[in-house]
């Protein structure tokens, strides 16, 4: 491979042979060094980077004037030559391109969060952007930043005759997967189908473990994030991050048999056909990051923060937000129990297990009202119990009846709301019903949470997009769905029959990227209010407690009803009292797709490791647990009825043996 040199490390050896040249024929050596170096230059087809370890490399070439990427790992190659560039109003920017020029940067930041799977992070990573002009003389950088376990790509374009905006038609980006990978997507819905014509709204099924080139349900690509096994190699999955209003949301296309997924931008049809589906923006332009983790395991997938590391917050926090765990009354109980009478029950239920909150769903502003909900507040107050109401986002855009309604969706409505909602004490929204990724929905996911933020309220979004960066760019975004979530288990045996497995595919896919309001935890044994009718479970009560701790969200909305303060154990109740929604650190332990899962996540000094069981047959697993070596711990585990028992153990050279049943589960937490 030929790589040019970096810029700061410029051949010297022509100024040697100068040294030693007469004067008389300084200027004309001097002209074949320039020449010498311009045609080197211009000869040129590749340059590469690699990560701090050297373990990562991205090789960008420019074959025939189209630009081209690959991706290789401990030399293994993990994507082959991939095709990159945009398609713009200035003109076609993939292809007919001349190289310019490029260079290198070294990188370093260390940031905070206090609503995420980490509270410290340092990302280091290295820089390139190669530089390629137009016949029109435009320009396109393209920027790859390589971190240990992570690529990301994003172009920076401008005009040739000083234009001051431009259109993205589409991207040419893609990701050529080698042939032998396997793909874990979760197909994208089409246009104003589903309930009330709401989608898309990333609540589709996954494809499991099947050969590239596969169809999506639809026809109509996948959602991000994508992951693949690369068979013995290891895994890759392709997100993307820094989407706000100034851009798409985007998507991955249907496959081709040779491995090759591209970026597509939103369809026609969503949002009801309203606006369009390209990116307009001011110039010079930056589009959004394109992120690939990879590694040899599940390990960095789980433990990657790259959706974070590459943004930066659009404000500052107006307050202080609050994250922690929340009742809800409208996932078991349904729409029935908004009133009055049953919120209270939901607010006792939250001060008993001293939760922070309680989520109030659709149709509050009729079957409670405005005045009463004031006085519900001021008592949830009263028992340490802070509220948040929840909002259709729509107007028009689909046919979902719920209210309030036209209340998000316009400045003033938002604002006159939001001051209201301030004004007695209530502390987060959720809003709902998006149904598309258009850059005017994007816009108002930015807009409702900039207007939020000036009244110190913490936002939720469901029947929505994936949150692309979002908990760091937003300070008060709490956390999204964009998941085929707890509610289907309600309303579907055939889903509450997959919970298992699902567990065991969630946390290396749509939760690897971002906070996911899944909404865990159901101790019911029939998942309705008198538990005589509705959906049976097949989880134990021990899986069903670790996923409080296997899904990450930094508002957690359990699926707990009154009933269980009585019906469950002493020690149940005083976890749910005590685990945490946010965390220090996390870290991969063991798992493998479909089978099973465990994670483990610290707060402060103590730990706590869950494990699910995703098939129906037992599991024995021998764990290694070095961060708990020597140390006491309380495991929490089957019992052969289903429930869950508790016994204090001590860890003997960092390892444990747990058994699970079928579909079951254990915690082991650091005393």
């Amino acid at each position: 491979m030929n790589n040019l040199p970096e810029h700061k490390h410029s051949d010297f050896s022509y100024f040697q042979v100068l040294n030693k040249i007469t004067l008389k024929n300084f200027s004309f050596c001097l002209l074949l060094f320039c020449l010498s170096a311009i045609t080197s230059a211009f000869a040129q087809e590749s340059v590469d980077i690699s990560s701090p370890d050297q373990n990562l490399k991205v090789q960008l070439k420019w074959n025939s004037g189209k630009p081209v990427y690959n991706i290789s790992y401990n030399d293994r190659i993990f994507l082959e030559d991939s095709p990159l560039g945009l398609r713009t109003s200035f003109g076609d920017l993939s292809k007919d391109l001349r190289y310019i020029s490029f260079s290198k940067n070294e990188m370093e930041e260390t940031y905070e969060m206090s609503n995420a799977k980490f509270s410290k992070k340092t990302y280091s990573a290295n820089e390139l952007t190669g530089t390629f002009l137009s016949a029109a003389h435009d320009t396109l950088d393209i920027i790859f930043r390589v971190s240990n376990n992570d690529v990301a790509y994003s172009y920076r374009i401008k005009g040739g005759n000083e234009q001051t905006n431009v259109i993205i038609h589409e991207e040419a980006s893609g990701f050529n997967l080698p042939d032998e990978a396997t793909l874990f997507l979760s197909s994208q819905a089409l246009p104003m189908t589903g309930w009330e014509e709401t989608k898309p709204s990333y609540e589709e099924e996954y494809l499991f473990d099947e050969p590239l080139g596969t169809a999506s349900l639809n026809g109509v690509g996948f959602t991000f994030p994508g992951l693949f096994k690369l068979k013995d190699n290891g895994f890759l999955l392709i997100s993307e991050t820094g989407v706000d209003g100034s851009y798409v949301g985007s998507r991955l296309g249907e496959g081709n048999s040779e491995g090759l997924y591209k970026i597509e931008f939103p369809q026609k049809g969503e949002n009801n056909g309203m606006t369009e589906t390209f990116a307009a923006m001011a110039t010079p332009a930056r589009t959004p990051w394109r992120t690939i983790t990879l590694g040899e395991s599940l390990k960095p997938i789980v433990e990657s923060t790259i959706a974070f590391d590459l943004v930066k917050p659009k404000y500052e926090a107006s307050k202080n937000y609050n994250f922690g765990r929340a009742t809800w009354s409208w996932i078991v109980w349904q729409d029935n129990s908004i009133n009055y009478e049953d919120q209270i029950k939901y607010i006792d239920l939250a001060s008993a297990l001293n939760f922070e909150y309680v989520l109030i769903d659709n149709w509050w502003d009729a079957r409670i009202g405005y005045e009463k909900m004031e006085k519900l507040v001021k008592y949830a107050n009263s028992r340490n119990v802070d509220v948040l109401l929840w909002y259709n986002s729509n107007g028009y855009w689909n046919n979902a009846p719920q209210t309030p309604q036209d209340k998000m969706n316009f400045s003033p409505a938002r604002n006159k709301e939001m001051a209201w909602m301030q004004k007695i004490g209530v502390k987060g929204i959720k809003v709902d019903f998006f149904g598309g990724d258009k850059q005017h929905t994007m816009q108002l996911y930015e807009d409702i949470l900039t207007d939020a933020n000036n009244y110190g309220l913490g936002v939720t979004f469901h029947g929505c997009t994936l949150p692309r960066g979002w908990q760091r760019i937003f300070p008060n975004f709490v956390t999204s769905e964009a998941v085929l979530a707890s509610e289907n288990l309600v309303f579907r045996q055939d889903a509450l029959d997959k919970h298992a497995k699902n567990a065991t595919i969630l946390p290396f896919t749509r939760n690897a990227v971002g906070a996911m309001d899944f909404a865990p935890v159901f101790l019911n044994d029939r998942l309705s209010q008198d538990q005589k009718q509705g959906t049976i479970r097949r989880t134990t009560d021990a899986f069903e407690l670790a996923t409080a701790i296997l899904y990450f969200s930094p508002i957690q909305h359990f699926g707990l009803t009154p009933n269980n303060l009585q019906e469950q154990p002493e020690f149940v109740l005083d976890f749910l009292r005590e685990v945490p929604a946010v965390w220090d650190e996390t870290v991969f332990i063991d798992g493998e797709l479909g089978k099973f899962a465990v994670l483990a996540r610290r707060k402060g000094e103590r730990w706590y490791v869950a494990a699910v069981n995703g098939e129906k047959k037992a599991r024995s697993l021998n764990l290694e647990l070095p961060m708990l070596d020597g140390k006491e711990i309380q495991l929490i585990y089957d019992l052969e009825s289903k429930k869950a028992g508790q016994k204090k153990e001590k860890i003997e050279n960092g390892k444990i043996l747990i058994e699970m049943l079928p579909e079951g589960g254990a915690i082991i937490i650091s005393e």
